[in-house]
């Protein structure tokens, strides 16, 4: 079971993710992890696991990298996952008494990284249904908004509209199966949106829903911008697999039932 530290969220901050759909959270995760996961990044970078993608590795303007699905491997991310207290964070803002890990997520942005992250949401990536679904995306470097943190188009996680994911990178993939409404192009009318940033620390969190709308602009900064986020199963949560989602657990690596809570502790266990 976890060792969390005491964390707790005040009533303020619930709030905030209620209505807004994203909070962030300064603090949140101690400098040993974060020390730690930057180790992991560069490890990561140097000998990618199966589940990486790689925009820009061999090229001189920047690499944007990320790797997924290290848990059930690699015993720095199975403490972060555990002992970190985000799973505390993730079931505070849902409301809900208890969490399942769906995956963790390594993203790596190198100074000089021209692609943004595209707006998106990440429901429909993910082989899930339900309101308290979240995730909780930790910086373990320092980052503006300018150079690379994560933006969110505020109260999106109540529109009801449920967008077709969309490759982030240019040879397409297991998204191509997906057919439905595409996500407004945000960047080209931010104006019209209630656009909110953060700048970020190492060690704070912003934790988000599944459903609201985010990007992240490219790395202009001069630092390395590096993250890990987990991503959190509430109790209303139900397993469903569709064309287009990510397959990094397919219906025949689960017990999890189509239309039931996934309470698969070997593959979604129990934080």
């Amino acid at each position: 079971m976890a060792k969390c530290p005491h964390t707790h969220l005040t009533v303020e901050q619930i709030e905030t993710f209620a209505t807004d759909g994203v909070v962030h959270v300064p603090g949140a995760v101690s400098a040993s992890l974060i020390g730690d996961i930057n180790v992991l990044a560069d490890r990561q970078l140097d000998n990618p696991g199966p589940w990486s993608t790689d925009t820009g590795a061999d090229s001189t303007h920047g690499r944007f990298f990320t790797t997924r699905y290290l848990w059930r491997d690699d015993p720095v991310v199975r403490r972060f996952v555990f002992e970190s207290g985000v799973a505390q964070l993730a079931g505070d803002c849902m409301g809900s008494s208890s969490v399942r890990l769906y995956t963790d997520h390594l993203l790596v942005k190198e100074p000089g990284t021209e692609e943004p992250t595209p707006w998106h949401q990440d429901i429909p990536y993910w082989p899930f249904l339900g309101q308290r679904i979240c995730s909780v995306w930790v910086a373990c470097s320092t980052a503006t908004v300018e150079e690379s943190s994560l933006e969110f188009v505020r109260g999106s996680h109540e529109w009801g509209r449920y967008f077709a994911p969309e490759s982030f990178d240019s040879e397409g993939g297991w998204t191509d199966e997906f057919v439905g409404e595409r996500i407004p192009d945000i960047e080209s009318d931010k104006s019209s949106y209630d656009i909110l940033g953060f700048d970020v620390e190492p060690g704070d969190a912003i934790i988000f829903s599944a459903w609201i709308i985010h990007g992240s602009p490219g790395n202009t900064g001069p630092n390395r911008r590096v993250a890990i986020s987990t991503r959190w199963l509430g109790e209303d949560a139900v397993w469903h697999p569709h064309p287009g989602c990510d397959p990094a657990v397919t219906q025949a690596e689960t017990t999890a039932v189509p239309g039931q809570h996934p309470s698969d502790d070997d593959r979604f266990p129990l934080a």
